[in-house]
């Protein structure tokens, strides 16, 4: 097969060059496309991470093979109890560059402004969304000086993601998904061959975890796309996958 030449520049406005990309890396394994994305894309990279149930293995993936690579959170003051502990082991554990980035309001005054934005319909649930995730994550790839970010996100994961390619271009930055066709038993067998953890929740029955007021239990919602959001909507904002 013949090597195929990559340049970024080009491929961000000629859609046919990126889709021949897609097609070389969606041949390669995981670890192979993140020593691509880490050596290829151009400018400083950064991996963001909710910390969620699968958390582990995207983080051990891209930090094994850049340590110091930056590991953007963005903590909407409403994550579980369990997440922040989560976060905690999982810093310590794998040695993680962990740059944490908040609203610029606490919940307390986000609710004397607007109240419960989550229980005020789909419409709310957009306006929190925008205040407490969208805007915390733009302004952390902007201090970063971002320019190409990694993201563990799947096709398997929810309908709303089957259309997720290796490499994207996304709001003038590159984007990479390592491992975005594998399935949850490709995870599982990841996590316990590197004697990872899932999300402490995830035994709890938790298939999907954001902020408290919005996650529900599989047993509870009774779909997997209904175990965020009340079912109202599935993505948060934060990979823009909606639009």
């Amino acid at each position: 097969m013949r090597a195929l030449a990559w340049d970024p520049e080009r491929a961000a406005h000629e859609p046919v060059l990126l889709e021949e990309m897609n097609v070389r890396l969606a041949g390669m394994k995981a670890e192979e496309r993140v020593s691509w994305a880490l050596e290829r894309l151009p400018g400083a990279h950064a991996l963001s991470s909710s910390f969620g149930a699968q958390a582990a293995v995207s983080l051990h993936l891209v930090s094994s093979a850049a340590p110091e690579i930056p590991v953007s959170l963005v903590d909407t003051g409403y994550l579980f109890p369990e997440t922040y502990r989560f976060v905690d082991e999982l810093v310590l554990r794998l040695g993680l560059n962990l740059k944490v980035y908040q609203p610029p309001v606490s919940p307390a005054w986000l609710e004397a402004r607007h109240g419960r934005l989550w229980e005020q319909g789909l419409d709310g649930i957009e306006r929190y969304n925008d205040l407490r995730k969208s805007e915390p994550m733009q302004r952390a790839l902007g201090e970063l000086g971002v320019a190409s970010w990694s993201a563990g996100v799947r096709r398997d994961q929810a309908r709303s993601r089957n259309t997720i390619q290796p490499l994207e271009f996304r709001r003038g930055r590159w984007k990479a998904h390592p491992i975005f066709d594998w399935t949850d038993r490709q995870v599982f067998q990841y996590l316990r061959r590197h004697s990872l953890p899932y999300h402490p929740l995830w035994h709890q029955g938790y298939v999907s975890i954001g902020d408290w007021h919005t996650t529900r239990t599989l047993a509870e919602a009774g779909d997997p796309a209904a175990t965020r959001f009340f079912g109202l909507k599935r993505e948060c904002g934060l990979h823009g996958l909606e639009g």
